[in-house]
């Protein structure tokens, strides 16, 4: 039988590369649903809506979106299976490349199709032994924060750290189209050019990646957890009612509350 088998490889700045290859077989088969989908909404002259056959639905859908659909319908699943048979834990969902891929009506009976997935795991985080009393004469809520993320040496995933930048880039492109600015204008107007300001974005996102994966270590070693109480208190907090709070926003908070008093357990 037909399946997608998958291979990895574990690089050095701490992404993981899962390549898959996709059998002709496979392929044509996912095809014929895809065309079979199109089918259905489409429109073509002699023909009732959704009554046209395939051949003729074919030629009125490009090859480059039937692609497209296929890769949709197959890659999540095999991720998933990748993922379960390498025992492999993301922490984010990954980017796919296209490596090698034909037209599917120029794919022959052997044909493959290869593509690239890069997705990380969150780092092991190893705190020192004695780090609450090494903070014990820091204050300062910044200066501490500064001293844990030093403390504590984590290595980053790089894909982590350029999905973190990418969005804070994507918030600061929005900001600036919304003043009717240009990012050349904005860029002269705070004596940067675009690489700089991504290498600042970067060393940003390292730091706040790393403290959020240090309280997370913090909180689960002496077991910091957030109510349902305290969760409640805190949206009142922000004047919104809590019925109109759904379930990922209530863990999304508490998992910044939990945070939060990771924090001030340092602080003690």
């Amino acid at each position: 039988m037909d399946k997608i088998t998958s291979s990895i490889k574990k690089l050095e700045n701490g992404n993981i590369e899962i390549l898959f290859s996709i059998p002709a077989g496979l392929v044509l088969s996912e095809k014929s649903k895809v065309l079979a989908e199109f089918g259905n909404d489409l429109t073509i002259a002699g023909f009732r809506k959704g009554k046209a056959p395939i051949s003729k639905v074919e030629e009125n859908i490009s090859d480059e979106k039937v692609v497209e659909h296929i890769l949709n319908h197959l890659l999540p699943q095999a991720f998933v299976n990748a993922c379960e048979e390498h025992k492999i834990r993301p922490a984010i969902y990954p980017k796919f490349e296209v490596l090698k891929i034909t037209t599917t009506k120029d794919l022959t009976k052997d044909g493959v199709w290869e593509i690239k997935a890069v997705t990380a795991e969150l780092p092991e985080v190893v705190l020192p032994k004695d780090i609450k009393a090494k903070l014990k004469k820091t204050k300062d809520e910044n200066q501490l924060i500064k001293k844990l993320v030093d403390l504590v040496d984590i290595r980053i995933p790089e894909v982590l750290i350029n999905e973190e930048v990418n969005i804070k880039l994507s918030q600061v492109l929005e900001r600036i189209e919304k003043l009717g600015l240009t990012l050349e204008g904005y860029l002269k107007s705070v004596g940067k050019d675009s690489q700089k300001l991504r290498q600042e974005y970067k060393e940003q996102a390292v730091n706040s990646i790393s403290l959020e994966l240090i309280l997370n270590k913090i909180a689960a070693d002496h077991k910091i957890e957030v109510s349902n109480l305290e969760i409640d208190e805190f949206i009142k907090t922000t004047g919104e009612k809590k019925e109109n709070v759904n379930k990922e926003k209530r863990e999304l908070l508490s998992r910044i509350l939990m945070r939060k008093k990771a924090l001030e357990f340092l602080k003690k």
